[in-house]
């Protein structure tokens, strides 16, 4: 045994010497009676604002502390109390309180919240102990105490007061809980479970009383844990102060401070952190993280009724104090799916959201086999205003409960990704890998499996939605969420199976309404192999581009990417049921007919004795026939075409899309399309190299069959030196930028052409020849010669031919 200290005998002497202000129930406050001989005695062992005077009566139904109430005479006198025990630490208690103050918790708003929800932890570890042991040790309950956590607050004296009316402990369970870190009662309890193998009736204990205990002290100059436990006959109080190496455990011998069983934790907080004590505060933090804890938790709160006075026609507010069930010990998520209603759902969802709009879908499931949990997933009606969760992937809309105790709902991407973090819900694990603090969820191979049942379920529920007879539903879902479905294609290659048939897109017969990949692949032509899709910045862009024109006169289907994200989500999809995405405006775009398939389907026809004709074979083969008799005709005029334009083009072909357009300008196969070279010049910084390659891969197809081409070809055979045409290429092909979607790379130097073939046609068909050679010889003489373009009139050319 050690000495005790002088600083030490005069907290004890101060604690023995503490004053209890008398308080009395509303029934006597109300009926007039009183006994001047005896007092009902607080829990709080000093006076203040929320202890009760005489004119703040309160209704102590069970009484204040543990569901009864204990009297003392006041003339009644003690003996002096045993010494307490001096005892040191077994681990480095400087190191530890280093470690909390400035690296395990964040702020000193953390510590309320810890020690609450560490001290229910282990105020219903104690609950559940004393009810598991009492199966067979009846006389353990025979004080008929109710099993219950109870707080009290004196905000004025910075008092906070936790009782619980569980197993307790004895002197020795003190030494052994409260003296070493992280010292667990409840994991020895469990282990003698597990050793005696008796342990069929529930034993779901939360555990580690250690550090969190300990975090009292970033807030609180002094510590009292009294406890009563059934196997003793005495009472013993821990007593420790911050910033000190030792603990007192001494025996309780105040009549007044005594407790049937249990424990009660009273914490004396410093000077600058007496708000804590505030109840209101209180009740707020435990309906926060231990909204769910299987005992009943009350709170001291203060109350009014309103009394009417006789003489004067008017009421007042009588003010008292009394016990409030804070906490619903019944979770949601813990209840069969078949009895709780559509309603309960949305009620749920609403106060723990806080959110005014009724859920698109619920999704209420548990998971068992080598990670159990219970978990109840809703998707909104509407994003968060002013919230943008795509670009901010940390979200509180996942709320953690490892045994129905809240633990965070500060997530990362650790339970879902990016994409999905709109997702909101309660997830309730038995044990899951926290930090030390518990506030950080560790990266495991259980957390990865959580995560995996947890998406796919958030899928499934998507897809109801999509499959619900009212369309509107998954509009709604599509308006506020597509962008991050699109998201999921880039960011989760693993579940693109299950985020493709959720896409929704326009199309070319479809402007009004999107479609899903499933319409489209139900509308595809037989012989169409390929999914076709153009990216543009609104669907009137891609309604008019040329790329489509050939297309649409075969009344092939082509969806329109008109948001930003859109051509990135395809590229990263690449084929939907065996389908290739392919975007028509790059090179190479194969239109032409299987004639293999055909041939297969003729043969089969004729095996069927169908009416079947080889009509289609033949028109395959008059089509190819067609576009080699073009290409060799036009084969010198594309070469013409290409020296013009050198590096301007990879090259100048034949096209087989084109039916009004005179040309069009592809992106290379593997290079940008038009689309994505605008949003990648938007965001371009830094090194420009790549962005020159990318864009510097284009191919100029031409249209045999306009009459631009047709004079064109005309002039190469016979005049191919003549500036006039090679100036007419020069502005096809910076025509063909604007048309194709591209950007011209000097928009003034077009406009000037377009301006000065403009004022050639206006003055030939409304001016005098006069005028119009008095236009020109200006022009010769303000126009630099690098600048000037002339354009042969359509009429010229078709003189010329």
């Amino acid at each position: 045994m050690h000495s005790l200290s002088r600083r030490s005998v005069t907290a004890v002497l101060r604690s023995g010497a503490a004053r209890h202000r008398p308080i009395y129930s509303l029934e006597h406050h109300l009926s007039g009676e009183s006994d001047p001989t005896k007092r009902w005695c607080s829990v709080l062992t000093t006076g203040g604002n929320n202890a009760i005077g005489a004119t703040a009566s309160f209704n102590l139904k069970k009484g204040p502390l543990m569901g009864c109430r204990y009297e003392t005479t006041a003339a009644a006198s003690s003996p002096p109390p045993p010494p307490a025990e001096k005892y040191e630490y077994q681990a480095e208690v400087s190191r530890l309180m280093d470690l909390i103050v400035n690296s395990l918790y964040s702020n000193k708003d953390v510590f309320l919240r810890e020690l609450i929800r560490h001290v229910f932890h282990n105020a219903s570890d104690a609950l559940d102990k004393l009810r598991f042991l009492a199966v067979t040790q009846p006389d353990l309950l025979k004080d008929s105490v109710d099993l219950d956590i109870r707080i009290q607050t004196d905000k004025d004296n910075g008092i906070i007061t936790l009782t619980d009316s569980g197993i307790g402990m004895t002197r020795q369970e003190l030494v052994d809980c409260l003296g070493t870190i992280a010292q667990s009662g409840t994991a020895k309890f469990l282990k003698a479970l597990k050793d005696s193998k008796d342990s069929g009736a529930d034993s779901n204990l939360i555990g580690q009383f250690g550090v969190g205990f300990y975090s009292a002290f970033l807030v609180a100059e002094r510590v009292e844990v009294s406890t009563k436990s059934p196997k003793s006959d005495k009472q013993y109080v821990w007593e420790s102060e911050a910033n000190s190496s030792s603990y007192t455990i001494r025996e309780e011998t105040d009549p007044a401070k005594l407790i049937p069983r249990g424990t009660r934790l009273t914490l004396y907080l410093k000077h600058d952190d007496k708000g804590f004590a505030h109840p209101e505060r209180v009740e707020k933090l435990v309906k926060n993280y231990s909204q769910f804890v299987s005992f009943p938790i009350y709170t001291w709160q203060e109350k009014g009724y309103t009394k009417e006075k006789k003489k004067k026609t008017k009421t007042v507010v009588e003010r008292y104090w009394d016990w409030e069930l804070t906490n619903e010990t019944q979770p949601i998520w813990l209840r069969n799916p078949k009895e709780v209603t559509k309603e309960d759902y949305n009620e749920f969802y609403k106060k723990t959201f806080n959110d005014y709009l009724e859920p698109l879908a619920s999704s209420h499931f548990t998971t068992e086999g080598e990670v159990e949990f219970r978990s109840i997933l809703y998707v909104p009606s509407m994003t968060a205003s002013g919230n943008d969760d795509m670009i901010n992937p940390k979200t509180k809309n996942i709320r953690l409960f490892v045994k129905r105790v809240f633990i965070s709902d500060d997530f990362d991407g650790e339970l879902f990704p990016r994409y999905l973090s709109f997702i909101k819900g309660v997830v309730d694990s038995n044990d899951l890998p926290l930090n030390v603090s518990r506030e950080i969820l560790q990266e495991s191979r259980i957390v990865r499996i959580m995560k995996n049942r947890l998406v796919r379920k958030a899928f499934d529920m998507i897809l109801g939605i999509s499959l619900s007879d009212d369309r509107e539903d998954y509009m709604n879902f599509w308006r506020n969420y597509g962008k991050h479905m699109k998201l999921g294609c880039i960011e989760d290659r693993e579940n693109h199976k299950r985020i493709a048939p959720l896409l929704r897109f326009f199309s070319s017969q479809s402007e009004e309404d999107v479609i899903s990949l499933d319409e489209y692949v139900d509308n595809m032509k037989a012989d169409q192999k390929d999914i076709y899709f153009i990216a543009a910045d609104s669907v009137t862009s891609a309604r008019n581009t040329p790329f489509l024109e050939k297309l649409v006169e075969k009344d092939i289907e082509v969806l329109f990417l008109v948001d930003p994200i859109d051509e990135v989500a395809i590229q990263n999809l690449k084929s939907y049921k065996d389908k290739n995405f392919v975007d028509i405006s790059k090179e190479d775009l194969d239109l032409v007919a299987n004639v293999f398939s055909k041939i297969v389907d003729h043969m089969l026809c004729l095996f069927l004795d169908s009416l079947c004709t080889k009509t289609d074979i033949i028109a395959g083969d008059k089509d190819e026939d067609r576009d080699k008799e073009m290409k060799r005709e036009f084969g010198g005029t594309c070469d013409w075409i290409k020296k013009q334009l050198g590096e301007r083009v990879a090259s100048v072909q034949v096209s087989n899309r084109l039916r009004t357009s005179p040309c069009v300008l592809a992106a290379g196969k593997f290079g940008w399309s038009a689309n994505m070279e605008r949003l990648m010049k938007a965001q371009n910084v830094g090194d420009t190299s790549s962005f020159d390659f990318m864009k510097g891969r284009r191919v100029l197809e031409i249209n045999p069959e306009h009459p631009i081409i047709k004079s064109l070809n005309e002039a190469c055979k016979s005049s191919p030196n003549d500036a006039d045409a090679l100036k007419a290429i020069d502005l096809l092909y910076e025509t063909s930028l604007f048309s194709s979607g591209f950007t011209p790379e000097s928009p003034a130097e077009l406009g000037g052409k377009i301006y000065e073939m403009m004022n050639m046609a206006l003055l030939g068909k409304w001016g005098s020849p006069t005028a119009a050679h008095s236009q020109q010889q200006v022009d010769a003489t303000s126009v630099p010669e690098t600048v000037e373009a002339e354009v042969v009139e359509p009429a010229e050319v078709n003189a010329q031919k």
